[in-house]
């Protein structure tokens, strides 16, 4: 993962499609009024409002440059509730339309106006990470899943998930936390300690977060550059269904080194409950892909890691 350079533009584009045109009316119901709804957020913000569901800043994803096996991926500024508006707008369009016609060719005009799923510029597009975390012993690898619950999470409510997995975003407004926390690294740390260890979500609305002076980021890195801990990128992916981006990482814990520090994992957490340890083998593996419904960047980043297992996994 050291090698993805991450780049900062200052300035994000003004995108073409951002969920109030006329091709998103059907997803945008009517207020008592008659009047309709301005965007999907505004309507599931009064509708049916989730647990976590806040327009904090995000980062937005601009530019993917792949050469000579490193990565660069550009960023501007952009905020949670643009991917609420088009991504979850999305979705919501090919479910009614299933809905009403499960058999028939569906009428999408609001995913045909955004045109191709992998284009940075017509949408905003905002990135989550996704992270496999496994625990390496000498009896094998395993993994845990976890099951986001549909009362606390505004998206995949209800599905599996590999854990943890975080929206790329600074903890709080302003210049200095956006400067102080565009690190995958940093908040992938953020995303241990809140699923894996029940902590409430860092912020930093008065102060930027001080990483160093944090005991639990301090002991992770340590176990990083000790090579007790491993982090690996697999690529981005898109959603078919949601058009959700996500960065696909694989985070390997020698086992004294996962059970000192996140070992004691919670069963229940901000976003959902943890949904047990599994072998990271080709019976499990498969058993998983086949039979849980899984997000689609979890099995992803499953059947990559999987596809991968010797680079992740070396023989000593």
């Amino acid at each position: 993962m050291d090698e993805v350079r991450l780049r900062w533009c200052g300035t994000a584009p003004s995108a073409t499609v951002r969920g109030t045109e006329p091709e998103s009316a059907t997803v945008r119901p009517l207020r008592v009024d008659g009047s309709p709804y301005e965007t999907y957020a505004s309507a599931v913000g009064e509708l049916a409002r989730p647990r976590l569901f806040e327009d904090r800043p995000c980062y937005r994803l601009l530019g993917v440059d792949v050469e000579d096996g490193g990565v660069e991926l550009s960023f501007g500024p952009s905020s949670y509730f643009d991917t609420i508006d088009t991504c979850e707008a999305v979705a919501h369009e090919l479910a009614e339309a299933r809905r009403v016609d499960p058999a028939g060719a569906p009428d999408l005009p609001f995913r045909t106006l955004i045109g191709d799923p992998c284009g940075l510029s017509r949408r905003p597009v905002t990135v989550a990470l996704s992270a496999l975390t496994l625990r390496r012993s000498a009896r094998g690898a395993t993994f845990v899943l976890h099951r986001r619950d549909e009362a606390k999470v505004a998206h995949g409510g209800g599905l599996y998930q590999v854990m943890p997995v975080g929206v790329f975003q600074p903890t709080g407004p302003g210049d200095v936390s956006r400067v102080n926390d565009f690190d995958l690294w940093r908040s992938l740390a953020r995303e241990y300690s809140e699923e894996f260890l029940g902590e409430p979500e860092h912020r930093g609305e008065d102060s930027p977060l001080d990483y160093e002076r944090w005991p639990f980021y301090r002991a992770l890195t340590e176990a990083r550059e000790a090579g007790a801990v491993t982090a690996h990128w697999l690529g981005l992916g898109v959603d078919a269904l949601s058009l959700v981006t996500d960065i696909l990482v694989v985070v390997v814990f020698e086992d004294a080194t996962y059970d000192d520090l996140i070992g004691n994992a919670v069963s229940t957490n901000a976003e959902g409950q943890v949904a047990g340890h599994h072998r990271f083998d080709e019976e499990h593996v498969s058993r998983v892909l086949a039979t849980y419904p899984m997000q689609a960047a979890g099995a992803a980043v499953i059947a990559s890691a999987w596809q991968h297992r010797a680079v992740l996994l070396p023989v000593s």
